[in-house]
């Protein structure tokens, strides 16, 4: 998540009530996830099995729970619960907006774009032209929707993520002020649901179908010409290429990629990595080929011991 305007170090500081390392004047344009922080970016790290990696991480600026060596080049803020203060600069330059119309005055509608009725569109959403959107579709602010894509009935476009932290009093919620971007000529099946980053964006790319619901976790990333069957479920922070084919009721555990071309079977679960241009089947994933070999291999033990 990018901020309108830099900020002075001393200023972030301020807002959050802790003490900062590095220079007053110090620019801050951002704040992000691990995964996707940049130049300028806040990320934050409250466990010191991964200080080291968000201390080298492309990050700028580091919200930390404990004074350690800054690195060169980077600023640091001293704070007794990073994962409290991000939640406090998401609310501070993302803050929740209501809406009472069904339709927000600042949302862009291209030319040619068809809504149906009973559908919500929030406060600052980009549709593009020749779009066609059927009842009860629900897009919340930000959103982002190219050209020519169809959202079928019920689908629900920038949710929140799924994303808690366990403390003694309940689970703490890690609000999300990220996007959902769909590009050109994507096109949703009824009852999608789209969950949107947590700071960066969740974005399928142009020319994937998915059939009726299918849900998409926080930040992932779909890639061009995917095709994805009904009932799948995808996790947080995937990175699926393009020209993948995943048929129903599959799913992924979270932070993994799938290759180019690659094809999930059925019912199969995703739990690594894996290459392109390969056939997968079962859970644990393997190839397809490997896991038939074992179904038979097993057959064969059976019916030896039948006899």
């Amino acid at each position: 998540m990018k901020f309108k305007n830099a900020h002075a170090l001393k200023d972030i500081a301020a807002i959050l009530n802790c003490r900062y390392v590095g220079a007053a004047d110090f620019s801050v344009t951002g704040m992000n996830e691990i995964h996707v922080v940049g130049s300028g970016d806040i990320v934050f790290v409250d466990h010191p099995k991964y200080y080291d990696k968000a201390l080298n991480s492309a990050a700028s600026v580091v919200l930390i729970d404990k004074e350690v060596p800054c690195p060169k080049g980077k600023a640091l803020l001293i704070s007794e619960d990073p994962f409290r203060d991000f939640n406090h600069l998401t609310n501070h330059f993302n803050p929740f907006l209501s809406s009472t119309v069904s339709i927000s005055p600042t949302a862009i509608v291209g030319n040619n774009t068809h809504i149906q009725p009973n559908v919500f569109i929030g406060n600052h959403v980009r549709i593009g032209k020749n779009c066609v959107i059927h009842p009860n579709v629900t897009i919340y602010d930000h959103c982002v929707i190219g050209d020519a894509v169809v959202l079928h009935a019920g689908c629900v476009l920038g949710a929140d993520a799924f994303y808690y932290k366990n403390r003694a009093t309940g689970y703490d919620k890690l609000l999300s002020g990220g996007r959902v971007v769909l590009e050109d000529e994507v096109e949703l099946g009824a009852l999608c649901t789209i969950d949107r980053g947590v700071s960066g964006d969740t974005r399928i790319q142009r020319g994937t179908k998915i059939d009726n619901q299918v849900h998409v976790g926080h930040d992932t990333v779909i890639g061009k010409k995917c095709l994805i069957a009904s009932q799948t479920g995808i996790a947080g922070c995937v990175v699926i290429e393009d020209e993948v084919t995943i048929w129903g009721q599959v799913g992924t555990t979270s932070g993994i990629r799938i290759g180019k071309g690659a094809v999930i079977h059925g019912q199969t679960g995703v739990t690594k990595s894996v290459d392109g241009g390969k056939s997968y089947f079962g859970t644990p994933v393997t190839e397809s080929r490997e896991k038939l070999k074992e179904i038979a291999g097993l057959k064969k033990i059976l019916s030896n011991q039948k006899k």
